[in-house]
């Protein structure tokens, strides 16, 4: 068996691709797309002009055969209609197939909507959770949002157009009124980026209805308000973890943690001083 190369394709504007990616495209034996007539304006662009195959939701078991039998002679390249192929497509099941072939599977990095948009968010980014395509019916997509109310992570998803206002509606139903991005045909000609609240953004685009590709970014939960310990409280953790060897620094750290206190007010506490009613 050969290799299954997953090859990102540009997700708006044609420069987007990696020379590499152009290489690896023209030096395959056969290219599988999501769609060809889609794709085949990619590779003109580039005059690259490798056999290429659909490979799409539909056809999907039909084709598996077809391209277990290519990876048995040469190596095969796999690209979505744009971005990262398996990513909100149907390809992880090739991949799969693949493995269970005996073929090496070697992905590309390259043009990806949600982490482009996620990069120039403003939003968290050290956590993040991407949920993909949205469920259609209201009542479903506030049961999809609701399971993630308490994520301290920023939700990237992705919606059409006709159904921005009222993603944004189901979201400021469950979420309240959080920071949210909608970014708008990345990497193309009219890309943009609106950074509101929630409630701004449904005005915004009830007043003027969006165009093109969307993708949809939601700040993660507040970090939860602890109740804030007494003094006494603190004292008595304090000797507690000092009785045990726990240098000052680092017992100062864990409670203030715990105890919603600054952790100079821990480090700089009496922790011998009589306890009074706090």
């Amino acid at each position: 068996m050969h290799t299954l190369y997953l090859i990102p394709t540009p997700i708006g504007n044609l420069e987007d691709i990696t020379l590499r990616a152009l290489r690896i495209l023209r030096e395959v034996r056969l290219i599988a797309a999501e769609d060809t007539r889609h794709s085949r304006i990619l590779l003109d662009h580039y005059q690259i002009n490798t056999p290429m195959i659909s490979y799409h939701e539909h056809n999907k078991l039909a084709r598996l055969e077809q391209l277990r039998e290519a990876l048995a002679q040469g190596d095969v390249a796999l690209i979505s209609d744009a971005g990262m192929p398996t990513i909100s497509d149907p390809g992880y099941e090739l991949v799969r197939a693949a493995l269970a072939f005996g073929a090496k599977v070697v992905p590309l990095p390259g043009a990806n909507a949600a982490i482009t948009a996620l990069a120039a968010s403003g939003l968290p980014t050290d956590t993040f959770l991407f949920v993909g395509f949205l469920p259609r019916r209201p009542a479903k997509l506030r049961a999809f949002f609701a399971q993630y109310a308490a994520l301290r992570a920023t939700l990237i998803c992705y919606e059409s157009p006709n159904r921005l206002v009222e993603t944004l509606r189901a979201m400021h139903e469950v979420f309240g009124d959080r920071q949210a991005v909608v970014a708008l045909e990345l990497t193309k000609l009219f890309e943009s980026f609106s950074r509101a609240p929630l409630s701004a953004l449904i005005a915004e685009f009830e007043a003027s209805p969006p165009r093109g590709e969307v993708t949809v970014l939601v700040q993660g939960a507040p970090e939860p308000q602890g109740v804030r310990w007494t003094a006494a409280q603190v004292r008595a953790a304090l000797r507690e973890q000092l009785a045990a060897g726990v240098k000052r620094s680092l017992a100062a750290k864990q409670i203030a943690a715990q105890a919603s206190w600054d952790r100079a007010e821990v480090y700089g506490l009496d922790e011998n001083a009589e306890d009074e009613d706090d």
